[in-house]
């Protein structure tokens, strides 16, 4: 049901709810205010119609959120982990920050309650914490837009690092700071994928059982939904079909051709055994998607792009979703780590040189020579065979 409210904005209220639903329950959408909104609305606009498909990018990511006095939950990661327990982490280290923070100020009662919660971090999986406010872990689902060509590749209105910059130096990160709150008035266009979204479950027969009734559920209990800032990854196209090639997400387009780049000179060459005349191929297309600050690139019979992922964390009378039964959780927190290394008899109190074994070094060696290129020397590994 569409009805109007002032300012030229307008209510998408979510089928069987009343009109007194929860603010979650309904998308407000109002019009682009500023040029630049404005080419964000029409450039998702014209993205229904040449990618008007919505597939899934793959597994979700997870990240650390606050909840904000004001209503809404503020992003406090990039939502890039892989597993929730990363994000886990993230929450024992604000742990220690606020016992420090409380130590500092002589609050010894407070400190030894955030440095307990800290140590609970270290052995338990929890995914809420309180520290004067609440903290969760959050999920956020992965999709890609598709059409007759393949995936949609990144916008002009897709907030971007500086071209000049150094490689790999820390730049824009759009999702930190974001705050996420499903009454906030959104673009018609991006509206018009909330809803979209809402409505995606994944098709039954090609995912595991719990993973689609995870899906219903979640459907029941967490009905809204905020979409984040996109992130950027690669896809290539190998006998007509495409296929992620397992980089990580970037926050901006620069990012993921920093990435692709490095991949290209320093991982491909190791992981697909390339003759010295392949690498040069390989460098060659790497410096070309460089120089032209491309989005595609062809090298032998690979034709590889950098491609946008949308992103959506589910909201429900309690705030953002958290990790799901079914979603992988594999890592275990570190001090349950440190316990089975210990009883498989390895000393993890002992500071052991790497050894690197051939490919290692030949990836060291890359690596060392692609950041020194780029002006940035690291530090090398303490090898005790070298």
């Amino acid at each position: 049901m569409l009805r109007s409210v002032p300012a030229r904005s307008h209510h998408v209220r979510m089928a069987n709810f009343p009109d007194d639903a929860p603010g979650y329950l309904t998308i407000r959408m109002t019009a682009p205010v500023g040029p630049a909104a404005e080419l964000a609305d029409v450039e998702a606009w014209t993205a229904r119609k040449e990618y008007p498909r919505i597939l899934s990018a793959g597994s979700p990511v997870f990240g650390v959120a606050r909840e904000l006095p004001g209503g809404g939950w503020e992003l406090l990661s990039s939502l890039s982990e892989c597993y929730p327990q990363s994000a886990r982490e993230h929450l024992g280290m604000l742990s220690r920050e606020q016992a420090a923070w409380a130590r500092d100020a002589g609050d010894t009662e407070a400190q030894q309650r955030y440095q307990a919660l800290a140590e609970r971090l270290d052995w338990e999986k929890i995914d809420e914490i309180e520290l004067g406010t609440r903290y969760r872990v959050v999920r956020a689902e992965r999709h890609i837009r598709s059409g007759p060509d393949g995936p949609e590749p990144p916008r002009s209105s897709d907030p971007d690092d500086d071209q000049h910059s150094q490689g790999l130096a820390k730049g824009l990160e759009p999702s930190v700071g974001f705050v996420m709150d499903p009454t906030l008035p959104t673009g018609m266009s991006e509206g018009i994928l909330k809803t979209d979204l809402i409505q995606l479950l994944p098709p039954e027969g090609q995912v595991a059982p719990e993973v689609r009734e995870d899906a219903m559920r979640v459907n029941r209990t967490h009905p809204g939904v905020v979409l984040l800032p996109a992130a950027f990854t690669v896809a290539e196209r190998v006998a007509g079909r495409w296929r992620p090639n397992g980089m990580p997400d970037a926050p901006t387009p620069f990012r993921a051709r920093d990435i692709l780049s490095m991949h290209l000179r320093v991982s491909e060459p190791i992981e697909r055994r390339l003759t010295p005349e392949q690498r040069t191929v390989y460098a060659r297309a790497a410096d070309l998607l460089e120089a032209e600050q491309s989005c595609e690139i062809t090298v032998e019979d690979r034709f590889v792009r950098i491609i946008r992922v949308e992103r959506t964390v589910r909201f429900g009378p309690d705030g953002p979703e958290g990790p799901r039964r079914s979603d992988r959780d594999p890592e275990d927190p570190i001090m349950v780590h440190d316990q089975r290394l210990r009883a498989q008899g390895v000393n993890v109190d002992e500071d052991a040189p790497i050894v690197l074994d051939e490919a290692a070094k030949e990836f060291q060696r890359l690596f060392e020579a692609e950041m020194a290129r780029r002006g940035k020397p690291v530090p090398r590994f303490e090898d005790k065979d070298a």
